[in-house]
Order: C-alpha cells, then sequence, then structure tokens
C-alpha cells in the first residue's frame, strides 16, 4: 500500500481545508515545488495534487505549478484532480509529465466522459468519488447529489479506470480517523483498486488501511496529518512495505 501525500494548491499556496470549505483552509507553505521536494526527500512514492480553485471554477487554475512540481521531479508519478472537465486538459496535463489525471464532478455529470477517456488515455485515468454518508458531492463538494458512490463506482468497472480515490468527506481535513470499512467496502463493491483519502491521521489509521489491503485498497492520501506532524511518512511507508 502507498501512503500518498496531498499538496492541496489554492491561490498558488499549498493549503488544508476542513470538509473541502475553501473558506476553512490553513496555507502550510507559499512554495509547493518544495513540499513536494519535501515529500519526496521522505521516500514518497507518488504525490497527490489537487487544484481547489479548479475544482470550483472547472478549468485548472493552479496548472503552472503543476507542471513545475512535474519538471523538478520527473520520475516520481503525479495525479492531479480539480476541474478536470474536458480531453484538452487531459492532454494538456499528462503532456506536463503528470502520470494520472483524476476525474471527480464530471465522472458524475457524465459517465459516458470517464469510458471515453479512459480509450484515449488507458491506464491514466483515475475516478474520483467524494462522498457524504455514501452519497456523491460534486463542484468541490459544494452539491451533494443523489447518486450512491459504490453504484457509480461499478459504472467504471469495465472502462479501466486505473483507481478509485475515495474520499469521506466528514472525515477530510478534520484529524478523527480513516473510514475503513466504507473504503473497504468500496473496494470490494467496485472490484477497482481504491486509494482510500480522508481522516488518515496517525500510525493507528495506517495499520488499520494496511490491515484490508488485500481487500483492493492499494493507497492512503495524507494531508493534514503529515503537515501538522500526527504521522510520519517515511515510517508509516516503512511499515507498508513491511505489512
Amino acid at each position: 500500500m502507498l501512503m500518498i501525500p496531498a499538496i492541496d494548491l489554492k491561490d498558488g499556496e499549498c493549503v488544508r481545508l476542513r470538509q473541502g470549505r475553501m473558506e476553512e483552509s490553513t496555507v502550510f507553505s507559499a512554495d509547493p515545488v518544495s513540499v513536494a521536494s519535501q515529500w519526496v526527500d521522505a521516500g514518497c512514492r507518488r504525490l497527490h495534487l489537487v487544484d481547489l480553485n479548479g475544482a470550483f471554477a472547472g478549468n485548472p487554475v493552479n496548472g503552472d505549478i503543476v507542471k513545475a512540481i512535474a519538471m523538478a521531479h520527473p520520475k516520481l508519478p503525479i495525479q492531479i484532480g480539480g476541474g478536470i472537465r474536458n480531453v484538452e486538459i487531459i492532454e494538456a496535463y499528462l503532456q506536463a509529465g503528470v502520470e494520472y489525471v483524476i476525474i471527480g464532478t464530471q465522472a458524475v455529470r457524465d459517465p459516458d466522459f470517464v469510458t471515453q477517456a479512459c480509450r484515449d488515455f488507458p491506464g491514466r485515468i483515475i475516478v474520483g468519488l467524494d462522498a457524504i454518508d455514501g452519497m456523491v458531492a460534486v463542484e468541490g463538494w459544494a452539491e451533494v447529489t443523489d447518486v450512491k458512490a459504490v453504484d457509480l463506482a461499478k459504472r467504471f468497472v469495465n472502462d479501466g479506470v486505473s483507481s478509485i480515490v475515495y474520499t469521506d468527506i466528514a472525515r477530510d481535513g478534520m484529524m478523527q480517523g480513516v473510514n475503513v470499512e466504507a473504503t473497504r467496502h468500496l473496494a470490494q463493491a467496485a472490484g477497482i483498486p481504491v486509494i482510500a483519502s480522508g481522516g488518515v491521521t496517525n500510525m493507528d489509521d495506517v495499520r488499520a488501511l494496511a490491515a484490508v489491503a488485500g481487500d483492493g485498497i492499494i493507497g492512503a492520501i495524507t494531508g493534514r496529518a503529515i503537515y501538522e506532524g500526527t504521522l510520519d511518512l517515511a515510517a508509516a511507508q516503512a511499515y507498508c512495505d513491511a505489512s
């Protein structure tokens, strides 16, 4: 299981939100490229980037920073989400050196877009499912739909989606622990590899996820915990490697 550091980009800075609320952001650094280097030095093997402004705008806003991080670490697999709504955006990110693009809102609005993207860019598409009480939220989590995360995940089972990033919004940025059972249930029901997100706070969460990694959980995204020091990234990855 991979431990994947998150760099959330807002107005050119590295921030963390609480439950996706833009007005509740904590700035951790004005230099996201140096933050990426910090996690690379700590041994991360994949990086999770989110263009928060882009998620609300519906198009990339912090794309130049994403490109700068990719250029600084050309061998590091990077996944990017936030505002990815058309093929041109996907192409631009992949050409900039990003390994995976995460389709979130558009996966709900137009599931066929995911199907086509998987055909056009095999192995490079991740679906981002962000849920409150199991129901998918879109538009930077500002709108909760009547679509069940599990049902939507099943829709993509034959499309060739690389993985699903599943975020429990209620846990995100709250340092309250990860929703292991919901994550495990999604992985088992969908039959697509799942990356856990939201609430990964300390080694207890890492151990709990690693214990069920065999059910299809291939990674865990961690943000506030590694910035505030409740989780040591290198130690967490070492534990996962030994499990």
